[in-house]
């Protein structure tokens, strides 16, 4: 992982970014999280409870807390009602990326190489969106990913743009599993509150 002292909140961009209602959102909240000393990882708006806006926060050495959770969810339930991006009622949910997490900036595919990724491109390759594979770093701005299902007779390495990450995501495995119960025990945190457009509870 990247050691927190080495990164300042905000300073490294996101290369996989939200559309629409989602993208206004996290143009709304991302300037108060990192002003509390975390990163914004993704704001995705759900049916859960009827509408569930979930925002996804870090630290910058990709762990996040609970209280941390708490403290975002504060500065960020009043903001919202002022700012009132939505219609009618919703829940606001912070919490941390969890264990099979979108991998959204540049240390993440560092942090995580030689885990199982799924990678989607806004742009196809040899007409390929979709990618699953081994992460092996970045080099400029490439990422390498190593694929299992190559055939025998290719190379099994291939280099993505980086500036064509449409979606990106470590998937669910048994190293995976392992290494994050020997670095966060406890479920992963998150917050949940009901607020509406004009107030909040």
């Amino acid at each position: 992982m990247v050691e927190s002292s080495q990164v300042k909140a905000g300073t490294e961009p996101r290369l996989v970014l939200e559309k629409g209602l989602e993208a206004r959102i996290a143009r709304i909240v991302e300037p108060a999280i990192v002003d509390l000393g975390f990163d914004l990882v993704r704001v995705r708006i759900t049916g859960q409870h009827g509408c569930t806006v979930q925002i996804m926060a870090e630290e910058t050495d990709g762990t996040m807390t609970i209280d941390g959770c708490e403290t975002v969810s504060r500065a960020l339930s009043p903001l919202l009602d002022v700012e009132d991006p939505i219609d009618g009622e919703y829940y606001l949910e912070v919490s941390s990326p969890g264990i099979d997490r979108p991998l959204v900036r540049v240390r993440d595919f560092v942090a995580w190489s030689g885990h199982d990724a799924k990678i989607e491109l806004s742009v196809p390759i040899d007409g390929r969106r979709r990618y699953r594979g081994f992460l092996d770093g970045v080099d400029g701005d490439m990422l390498k990913l190593v694929l299992p299902d190559a055939p025998q007779d290719s190379d099994p390495n291939v280099r993505l743009p980086l500036s064509d990450l449409a979606d990106a995501k470590l998937v669910m495995t048994d190293k995976l599993m392992e290494l994050a119960l020997k670095a966060q025990p406890s479920e992963p945190a998150e917050v949940d509150e009901a607020t509406d457009a004009d107030s909040h509870e």
